[in-house]
């Protein structure tokens, strides 16, 4: 009996040990601000991004993912803990996701991966703020790096707005260290799983690269985004409202009297491509490591971007330069090279990692798996992307349509099949009133309050109130 019980304590002590072993590596990358000027989705003629590509080669691109919010700090908190910023309140820049009740006992991705026997590890800009607070090991890199004393090319306006060639040398750029960092852990012997959040700061203002990322898109060869003068004409003025009053970007009118357009859309390319070549160090030391064949690997932008469509700069917007985002998940057993053009959100990638790593479900999740998508690319999938920029503003994203509507009442309808600029509001198509229906029936009924904040979006969403017609 005695040999008995040893030999079932030796079978048990093993199955832990090996059971452990084989449990999945989890890498999840982050591109702060990055829209869809990407090679593999084909957002701007002259994107390089080859190592991005290459990330969607080795699994499932998701060509119709959005974000939850077009702003950093709720896109983050919503896509990390699980939740719609109109179930937390968490709306706009602040407060941080720790301050909002709903939030506040919640877990977020790491933590419960860390409870799940996971060594948890970051370096860059996972979370909006305070990263240091959800990991076991947290390397700060610089936030959005050095500046110059005196700025290049947007004299006025917020600090981090600006653009051009700076500085001299890649290796004090913030997302080169955590590149190096990351290259650093995977060289590594890990006794444990690990989950290591990469966070990069580019293409986020300021839009700054050296000189050899400049070089590779020649200014006077740039192709501008294409913007009717009329692009307008066919939105309320609340909507015009919401996405200009209060924000502290340049307006699409100093940018072109300035005639900066060229060089920003030059600086936006270049940065984008500085932050692929840093992808790249890690996917090579991925590839290079003990961990190739067993690391799970998800890549997401927290927001897209406008860079002149629809006459406006940066994020905050509801319309399709404003949510849709590059998400790629890649894992062991699964599928590579695959493309879907299914509706994704980000607060997908909570409960499709928990999948994907054999971890149990979270019923309490508002996100759904994205691992059926995986196995079948072409599945149906009732599950619209839905994005919102404070209370009573939503837009709901289907394979083919783009239905928002404001909280002043009005609305807009694209179909992005034949208008993927978004450049003609259906929303008075009689022929378009069950499609409407259908997308308007997603809008959230319950929604929570904004909580307080002095943030900009707190500010631009007052202003554009204000001025409601009663």
């Amino acid at each position: 009996m005695k040999s008995l019980n040893f030999l079932i304590s030796l079978f048990t002590f093993q199955s832990l040990i090996f059971g452990a072993a084989k449990k999945s590596n989890v890498l999840l990358i982050s591109i702060d601000d990055l829209n869809d000027w990407v090679g593999c989705m084909g957002g701007h003629p002259q994107a390089k991004t080859p190592n991005i590509d290459r990330v969607a080669k080795m699994g499932t691109l998701f060509n119709n993912a959005h974000c939850q919010s077009p702003v950093c700090n709720p896109s983050r908190a919503s896509m990390m803990t699980g939740r719609y910023p109109h179930t937390s309140g968490v709306y706009f820049l602040s407060p941080d996701l720790k301050e909002a009740p709903v939030l506040k006992n919640l877990k977020t991705m790491p933590e419960v991966f860390a409870d799940h026997g996971y060594k948890t590890m970051a370096a860059g800009k996972i979370y909006h703020t305070r990263d240091h607070r959800f990991f076991q090991t947290y390397k700060p890199t610089g936030g959005f790096g050095p500046r110059p004393q005196k700025k290049i090319s947007q004299p006025h306006g917020h600090p981090l707005w600006d653009w051009g060639i700076f500085p001299d040398d890649d290796n004090v750029m913030p997302d080169m260290k955590c590149a190096k960092w990351a290259v650093d852990q995977l060289s590594q012997k890990h006794d444990k799983p690990f989950f290591m959040g990469v966070g990069f700061y580019r293409p986020h203002v300021p839009m700054f690269a050296t000189k050899k990322w400049f070089d590779m898109h020649p200014k006077d060869k740039i192709k501008l985004p294409a913007v009717p003068s009329d692009d307008l004409k066919d939105l309320s003025q609340y909507a015009i409202d919401l996405t200009n009053l209060e924000h502290v970007s340049p307006t699409h009118e100093w940018v072109t009297g300035a005639g900066q357009w060229e060089h920003a859309v030059q600086s936006y390319l270049a940065s984008v491509t500085f932050a692929d070549h840093c992808l790249g160090l890690v996917l090579d030391a991925l590839e290079k490591s003990e961990y190739a064949d067993n690391t799970i690997i998800a890549l997401f932008s927290d927001h897209g971007f406008h860079l002149g469509e629809k006459e406006r700069w940066a994020k905050r917007s509801l319309w399709e330069d404003g949510t849709r985002v590059p998400v790629v998940v890649a894992a062991p057993g699964h599928k590579a090279a695959q493309k879907t053009n299914r509706p994704a959100e980000l607060l997908d990638i909570f409960p499709t990692l928990l999948e994907l790593a054999g971890l149990p479900k979270d019923e309490i999740q508002e996100g759904q798996s994205l691992v059926p998508l995986m196995k079948n690319p072409q599945r149906e999938w009732n599950h619209p992307a839905i994005t919102s920029f404070g209370l009573g503003n939503y837009s709901v994203r289907s394979t083919r349509y783009r239905f928002i509507q404001y909280f002043d009442g009005s609305r807009e309808l694209y179909d992005l099949t034949k208008d993927p600029h978004e450049w003609k509001n259906l929303i008075d198509n009689p022929k378009m009133k069950q499609v409407i229906q259908e997308h308007a029936s997603f809008i959230p009924q319950k929604q929570h309050p904004i909580l307080p904040g002095n943030s900009t979006g707190h500010k631009a969403y007052a202003a554009a109130s204000k001025n409601i017609k009663k």
